[in-house]
């Protein structure tokens, strides 16, 4: 599905109970919707799921960059706006989870609750993201792409998961650049301590214990910002456990909804 979000149109997915609480998933810096595909099964008995590709990423619209995580922030509060969402779970992913973050500090009529999955307030230095700009500048996502993948994954999954490692490759590599690059800058700029800290809804933060790029420790950094947050630790698991582990993460998930009356 496709609609118009300010100056770009976005791609997006709706699936599950239409009847249910709106449970919107977020995804990670060069991936697409296609990311939460393993948790639908657990998720739409009980949820209206609602997926996205971000500015530059999948089929949504590429608009020229730099992108900031207010910008990025203010193409997903369009989207609900018109999909009339109200009280939603958001379930972020790193940049996503940044993106999340920001959404229920200025909406949070739209936001009831956050599952910020390996991520954080702020997420690495501005000298590395520019590093990792030039770097995508002059070779490409292709040159860097390896090294993105051995912080994504687990040693475990990159071993025995060699074709499904190069699906994931490929979405990798095939997103457009400038998207990329947008949205690299949005992080490079972004610290969301204040804000963050001063969010007062519930909030569970999980983390793969393998995540070379927000580590645990960083995780469990952002759940300390957020008053009587949950910090879960997701085994044998890198950047994107909802890939490697998606029925740990998908309990995971569920059992906290339910403890807090949302499920």
């Amino acid at each position: 599905m496709f609609m118009r979000s300010g100056d770009i149109v976005v791609h997006h997915a709706l699936s599950g109970d239409g009847r249910g609480r709106p449970l919107v998933l977020v995804n990670s810096l060069g991936t697409d919707l296609r990311v939460w595909d393993a948790l639908l099964p657990a998720l739409e008995r009980s949820f209206r799921v609602i997926r996205y590709d971000k500015r530059g990423h999948g089929l949504t619209d590429l608009s020229p960059g730099p992108y900031t995580i207010p910008q990025l922030a203010s193409d997903l509060e369009r989207l609900l706006d018109a999909l009339d969402v109200r009280g939603a779970i958001v379930v972020g992913l790193s940049i996503g989870g940044m993106i999340a973050q920001q959404l229920a500090v200025g909406r949070p009529d739209l936001v009831a609750g956050l599952v910020l999955m390996d991520t954080s307030h702020k997420i690495g230095t501005a000298e590395t993201w520019q590093q990792r700009i030039d770097a995508v500048r002059t070779g490409g996502i292709a040159s860097i792409a390896d090294a993105i993948l051995e912080r994504w994954f687990a040693r475990a999954f990159r071993e025995r998961h060699p074709d499904e490692l190069a699906g994931w490759r490929n979405m990798l590599i095939r997103t457009p650049v400038e998207g990329y690059l947008g949205c690299c800058a949005a992080i490079r700029d972004a610290d969301l301590g204040l804000s963050t800290a001063a969010l007062r809804l519930p909030a569970l933060c999980l983390v793969g214990e393998e995540d070379g790029a927000t580590p645990p420790a960083l995780v469990l950094e952002l759940a300390r910002l957020i008053p009587d947050a949950a910090y879960v630790t997701v085994p044998e698991a890198g950047h994107l456990p909802c890939v490697e582990q998606p029925d740990r993460v998908a309990q995971v998930i569920r059992t906290f909804l339910e403890e807090k009356g949302f499920a």
